[in-house]
This record gives structure tokens, sequence and C-alpha cells, in this order.
């Protein structure tokens, strides 16, 4: 008792048993047998294989065939189509195996492998754990020959079938241990083994809804409600729906004989809508394909699908809509008809996204609009904003941007585009390239490149400024020429050094170039060979003088750079020159006018006094080059 420790595993794994010599399909089903019986696990037994028949036959529903062995040679001369992927051919194995208690003493005991199969067992697989050590003998091919087709019939895995690659892979794993002399895995290794015929999965049919953008939502994403997807946009030529036929599968065969047929396609998803002349439908090789004929919105109505372009809605809102998003070139316009001024047309905090819109009344407060193009006929609250590249808005207390904006009564309100026409300014801040207010009351901050211009003035507290760079790609573009500027201008002070340095090489060596320079033409002359020292000292100096070139105008060429960038600078310069600020009518209270100057960045200040009837100022440049703001003519 003592010498096995008491344990019972080992005990049971020296207990001996008869052996016992089967004819069998099914090893382990065998050795669970054999175990049971001798009251010990199947895994402290181990067995021979004898002798091992393959056979097959054509099965027949009305009679029964017989089995007929096949040769080894005939198992790798069967017909893919006629027997192997036939329905009816069948294979099975009969094996001739000696059962018996496992051996205590085991060579191979530090090796340790496994069979596994992929999920159809097309695929079988020869697992070698981590920390596994193999030595070489002269019988290591062979022994590993038989400790793997032993797995294999413990797995119910056929052997000699659909294996040829085996003997290979047995025979790359011999070579790499008989050049060690023992191989020890460091990490696990999987080799595939045998490999049988993989079906090909049925497809059933399939419709896809492309236009649908909606998405299933992660476990962790929030879900925004406002965003329903009230309308979907279209492109001319987009691909909305998409029926997909179905594919039947190929039948296979796996690496345990077993014929593996696919099953048959299900048509469940046919599509049963219409559409009408807007939507065009192509049959392609594998299905059908529903496009867009023109730009708009998808629209189903009484399951007929079209694009259509125009949509009246009474409101936009969380309750009824949610936000609308559509591309902004799919030509899709929105009506939106909501005019009581004690409810919002756009309602708090939507978002909507379209190419044209008309909106009859009012936008709410955090509410989002972006399109080509936009009429707000009621007013915008201050926390909204509207961005169009042609916009129009009665009563504008928001923010809007746009190209080409007007506004018939701006409340303190931010506006932010290129031509912006105001017919009445009581307060606010405007920026543009032009603009232009008929009616300006107090406290209205205007600036502009080019041009501001005042039909009449009904107040003062007013500040109206010429600022070149006042779209932020004009000041990036300054900052960037700046910084280019300031980098040449150090390259070009180190290049001089350098030059200066190979002036001075050159000069201080001049004597001695012409001295050597002389007497090579003379030895060249007299055919004389030439010494090489004199041959290198003349080849350097003029590397030197060729180099000196090349850096001179390296030089040149930056400075001419660092000129045309500074002419570049100098010209938005001059372009404020030509701005104007206009009030055609007379100075009402206290303003100011302000031009501001890039090189060097001045502001320049100038204050009209009340009652006076100075229409035109722009910049004057004086006597000593100085600018200043001057009441102009014209």
């Amino acid at each position: 008792m003592a010498l096995f420790g008491g344990k019972k595993e080992e005990k049971t794994a020296l207990k001996r048993i008869r052996p016992v010599v089967v004819k069998t399909q099914n090893v382990a089903k065998e050795l669970l047998s054999v175990a049971k019986s001798n009251e010990i696990k199947v895994e402290d037994l181990d067995f021979t294989i004898f002798d091992t028949q393959t056979f097959s036959r054509m099965a027949d529903e009305k009679k029964e065939t017989e089995w007929e062995e096949l040769s080894s040679d005939a198992l790798y001369e069967l017909d893919e189509k006629s027997e192997i992927l036939n329905p009816s051919f069948q294979l099975k194995q009969v094996y001739e195996i000696e059962i018996f208690g496992k051996n205590k003493v085991d060579q191979y005991h530090d090796l340790h492998l496994a069979v596994g199969a992929n999920a159809t067992k097309c695929k079988i697989y020869l697992s070698i754990k981590a920390g596994s050590k193999l030595s070489y003998t002269p019988v290591l091919k062979q022994d590993l020959q038989i400790l793997i087709n032993k797995s294999k019939l413990r797995a119910g895995i056929l052997i000699n079938v659909f294996d040829n690659i085996l003997e290979d892979a047995i025979s790359e794993l011999s070579a790499k241990v008989r050049v060690v002399e023992e191989l020890v895995f460091e990490k696990s290794e999987t080799i595939l083994i045998a490999e049988g015929y993989e079906p090909t999965l049925t497809k059933d049919d399939v419709l896809i809804y492309h236009y649908d953008k909606n998405h299933e939502v992660s476990e962790n994403e929030k879900i925004d409600y406002s965003k329903r997807g009230f309308i979907q946009s279209a492109h001319k030529d987009e691909l909305l729906i998409e029926y997909i036929k179905p594919m039947e599968g190929t039948p296979g065969r796996n690496c345990r004989g077993e014929f593996m047929a696919p099953k048959e396609a299900q048509v469940n998803n046919f599509p049963t809508f219409t559409i009408d002349e807007t939507i065009k439908q192509i049959e392609t090789a594998t299905g059908i394909e529903y496009r867009a004929v023109e730009n708009g919105y998808i629209s189903i109505e009484k399951n007929v699908y079209s694009i259509k372009t125009d949509l009246d809605l009474g409101e936009i809102s969380f309750k009824t809509t949610g936000s609308i998003s559509t591309a902004l070139d799919t030509d899709v316009s929105l009506n939106v008809k909501e005019t009581d001024v004690q409810k919002d047309a756009v309602g708090t905090g939507m978002e909507v996204n379209v190419s044209t819109i008309d909106i009859e009344g009012n936008i709410g407060p955090h509410a989002k609009v972006n399109a080509k193009k936009a009429i707000v006929g009621g007013q915008t609250h201050k926390t909204s904003l509207v961005r169009a590249e042609d916009l129009n808005i009665h009563v504008h207390k928001g923010m809007a941007y746009g190209k080409k904006i007007h506004i018939t009564r701006l409340e303190h309100g931010v506006v932010d585009g290129d031509i912006i026409d105001i017919a009445q300014a009581m307060g606010g801040d405007v920026r543009g390239k032009e603009i232009r207010i008929e009616l300006c009351g107090s406290y209205v901050k205007a600036t502009a490149s080019k041009l501001i211009e005042i039909a009449k003035l009904h107040s003062g507290e007013n500040v109206f400024t010429i600022d070149p760079l006042l779209k932020k790609d004009s000041q990036d573009g300054v900052d960037d020429t700046e910084k280019e500027i300031a980098e040449l201008e150090n390259e070009v002070r180190d290049i001089n050094k350098e030059i200066l340095k190979y002036e001075d090489i050159i000069k201080g060596n001049q004597a001695t170039f012409n001295t050597i320079k002389k007497k090579l033409i003379h030895y060249k002359k007299n055919e004389v060979k030439m010494p090489p020292s004199f041959v290198q000292q003349y080849t350097k100096f003029l590397k030197i003088e060729k180099h000196l070139d090349e850096i001179k105008k390296e030089c040149e060429i930056k400075k001419d750079k660092i000129k045309l960038l500074l002419a570049q600078k100098i010209s938005l310069q001059d372009d404020i020159m030509e701005a104007r600020i206009i009030n055609n009518g007379v100075w009402m209270g206290h303003n100011e006018i302000k031009f501001k100057l890039i090189y060097p960045p001045v502001e320049l200040v100038y204050r009209p006094l009340e009652g006076s009837h100075e229409h035109i100022f722009g910049l004057v440049e004086l006597e000593d080059g100085q600018l200043e703001i001057q009441a102009l003519k014209s």
C-alpha cells in the first residue's frame, strides 16, 4: 500500500485485466464496455490495431445491397461526384483490436496529444499541448502514426481515409525531433491532419432595406429617441432595397464518412410591395435591386414605394416627427406650416437637415436647422441655430450662418455670412464680406472685410469695423504665411553663414588651386601621368566651388519665396484700402468706426460727430506713410 501512496487511481491503473480481441465499428464503445466490466476507467485502457477493413456500397431503398471491401489504393481513387458526394454512397470501417490495461511504463508519457475536429467533422486537427517532450527514435514516424490513429478511433474518425496529408505532417514533425534529438514544445501546436469535403451552407432569401439608416443599438449606447428617422433621403441611382435570392448549399462528407446534405432553402422574403416610375427595378444574377431614379426622400403609401421631393408638415417636434435628417444634396423640400405664435414650428432641441425648408412659424430653443436654402417666416429663439447658403429670416434672435442672408428684423442675434442684408437691426453681432442695413438702431456690432453700408442710422452705441482677416481661413492663412516667412528667414541666415565659410576656404586656397591647375594642364599637354595627389586636390576644390554655387542658388530661391509671401501679405493690406464704411444718413449718438491693419497689426478708430453728414469712410495714406481713417468724397 505504501508503494502507491494509497491512491486509488494508481492501484487501478496497474490492475491486470485479461486482454480482449474484438472486431468492431465503434472502438470507443468497446473500450467503455471493457472498462465497465473490469471496473476501471477508460483512460486506463490501451489497445492495438491488428487490422482495418474499409467497406463501401451504394444504398438502394428497394433492396438491401452488399458491402464491398475497398483496398488501400481504391480509397484514394474514389470519384468525387459519383461516389464521395453521392448521397447513396456509404462508407464504414471495421477494426480488429486487442484491448488491454495501460502499461505504467510508456516511452511517450511526456507527449500530450489529442485529436479534435471542427463542427462539421470535415477538418481534423492534431493538438500537442505546451510542455510536451518528444525524443527521437528510429521508429518515431511509425509510433506517431499509431498514436494518432488510435486517437482518431477514440474520437470516431476514420483512419486511412481523407488523411493523405497526415504522412507529410508526421515526417515534418519527425524531422524537427531528429535535428534536436529531444523536442520540447514551448507553446501548444495545432496541425491539420485530415480533411473531408466541407459542405457549403444553404442561404435563405433576404430582403435588405438599405435606405433604413437605423441601426441596432449596442448595450451601452445611449438611445436618442429624438432621431427616429421620420424620412429617409435618397440619391439618384442609390440602392434602396435589395432582394437576394436563396442559394442552395452543396453537399459534403466528413471524416467520419457521413454524407452531409444541405438543407432546403426557404423563401420567406420575396418582395410583395410595388414601385412607381421614380424607382427602377434591376434584375441581377443574385436577386433584384431597387434603385432611385431621382433625388428625394422615400415615400411608402399603400405598400407602394416612390421617391418624392416635397413634404408638408404641421410641425417638427419630439412628439410628432422627431429630428429630421436628409442629405443636403437630395433635393428634399420641407414646408412646415405651424403659424401659431404661441407654438414652435420647429420644436425644442430638434435638428433638421434638408435641402430646402420653408418654416412659416417659429424656431424653438436649442433647435438647429441646416439647409441649402431656408426661409423662416416667424422668429428664431436666442439659443437656436440656422445654417443655409441662401437664408431668409423674419425676426432673428439666435445664430445664423450662410452665404447670402436676408433678415427683416435683427434683435440681438448673431449673423455670419458673405452678403448680408438687414432691413432693421436692433442690436446684434453681424459678420460678413458685405453688410447692408436699411435702419440701424443701437448696440449693433457690424464687422466686414469689404463694405458696411447703413441707409439710415436711428441711434448710437454701434461699432462698425473693417477687418480683412474676418474669416477664419484668412486669419489662418496669415498665421501660416508669417510662420513660413520666419522659417525661411532662419534658413537664409544659416545658408549665408555657410556661404561665408566656403568663400573663405576658396579665397584662402585660390593661389594653390591656380598653381595645381597650371601644372595639371602642363602634364596633360605633354602626356605626362598626373600625380594622384594633385588630381585629388583639384577635384576637392571643384566640389567646393560647385557646392558654393548650389547653396547660393538655394539662398536666392528662398529669398524670392520670402518676397512672394510678403507680397501676398501686403496684398491683404491693400484690400483694406478699398474697403468702405458708408452711412447714407446723419450720425446719431456715439458710434465708432474701426479699421484693423494687418502689417503692422494695428487697430485704427474714428468717432464720427453726432449730427455729422460725413457719409463715406476709408483709409488714407499720409505723407509720412502712416494710415488714417478719413471721410471721403466717394
